[in-house]
């Protein structure tokens, strides 16, 4: 991986992050939006389970406001 770096390094730059960084996951935000609705959800087997967390990802697609907070809330630029 260092040869690459340094092989391309006029296009790539690269960052060292920490192994283990949560707060710099954004799945972890949208995760957090998901679980949020299926709290009080009762399920009767693993089915209902996939099938409501399907739902919920499929309808955060259409809100792209909340997907660009989760971004926007690791602190991370999607700029160069």
């Amino acid at each position: 991986m260092k040869e690459f770096i340094a092989a391309n390094a006029e296009w790539l730059t690269v960052f060292q992050l920490p192994a283990y960084a949560p707060d710099l996951h954004p799945t972890k935000g949208i995760w957090a939006l998901v679980k949020h609705d299926l709290g009080n959800l009762a399920a009767a087997d693993l089915g209902e389970i996939t099938r409501a967390v399907k739902h919920r990802l499929k309808k955060l697609q259409y809100h792209p406001d909340l997907l660009d907070g989760c971004i926007a809330a690791t602190g991370l630029s999607l700029d160069g």
